[in-house]
């Protein structure tokens, strides 16, 4: 199988780093193909502006929706773009490695997303209509692809938790997981999540590995996040609304009614 690896730390000498590097080792031994986008390495343009349209007409407004339409369906996108949606289309696999700053992810990689995910090619695509809403959440053009994050977190993993003072972790990872990755159609797995990362001894990192090898093996046959699909029949359209009486989950021993982000994923 093809698996890209984006991954987003500053310091190849980090925890971040050999992580990076012992999930390369991992796949490729394996018998894997893999690709990494090194962001910090390339020294990735983060920001979206006029000047990933090579043809644009620059005496008009800039419009960042028409203008990469227009330039990903002509083959007009800056180089580093169309190159990395190439990888995008050669992989299999997607795996987003990066630490947790200030609950999202690192500037450099938001703008890999908002540079890379072209309208045409992540987005804006398929049929709208008083049934069908487009192709996504759960359709579109990675459908059939798999995809996880690979998370660092510096506070402990009760700080995490249901009742924790940062927030639960799912629903801090949902706008990535639900948005960015389900979006445009990835089958997305749990996350692997790292937390009191600054205190990482010898025999921990030797856990770490197993416990990341084991998840790497398994890329192809754990089951991912069940998220509802915009038009698999949950959602009134063009409302996009969950239709009344799917409030009931089976959440621990009895009988829950969910509520906020869970409301999206099937139980």
């Amino acid at each position: 199988m093809n698996v890209l690896i984006v991954y987003a730390h500053p310091e190849p000498r980090s925890l971040n780093g050999s992580l990076k590097n012992f999930t390369v080792d991992r796949l490729t031994q394996r018998g894997h193909d893999v690709r990494v986008s090194d962001l910090y390495a390339m020294r990735w343009k983060p920001a979206a502006d006029g000047d990933d349209f090579l043809e644009r007409d620059r005496s008009r407004r800039l419009d960042l929706i028409a203008d990469s339409q227009q330039a990903y369906t002509t083959g007009t996108q800056a180089p580093d773009i169309a190159a990395q949606q190439a990888d995008l289309r050669w992989a299999d696999a997607v795996l987003f490695q990066f630490p947790l700053w200030w609950f999202s992810m690192p500037a450099i990689l938001k703008g890999w997303v908002e540079r890379v995910y072209a309208y045409g090619f992540a987005y804006g695509v398929g049929e709208h209509s008083e049934t069908h809403w487009g192709d996504r959440y759960g359709e579109g053009v990675f459908q059939g692809k798999r995809a996880m994050l690979i998370v660092t977190a510096g506070g402990w993993e009760s700080h995490y938790a249901e009742r924790g003072i940062n927030g639960p972790i799912g629903d801090l990872l949902f706008p990535i997981t639900h948005g960015i990755l389900h979006y445009p159609g990835f089958d997305v797995l749990p996350p692997f999540v790292l937390y009191k990362v600054e205190r990482m001894d010898e025999a921990r990192f030797a856990r770490v590995q197993q416990e990341l090898g084991r998840r790497l093996d398994d890329l192809w046959t754990d089951a991912p996040i069940a998220y509802r699909k915009q038009n698999g029949g949950d959602y009134d359209i063009p409302a996009l609304t969950l239709k009344p009486g799917l409030e009931e989950a089976s959440l621990g021993d009895g009988a829950a009614r969910a509520s906020g982000l869970r409301l999206h994923v099937r139980r």
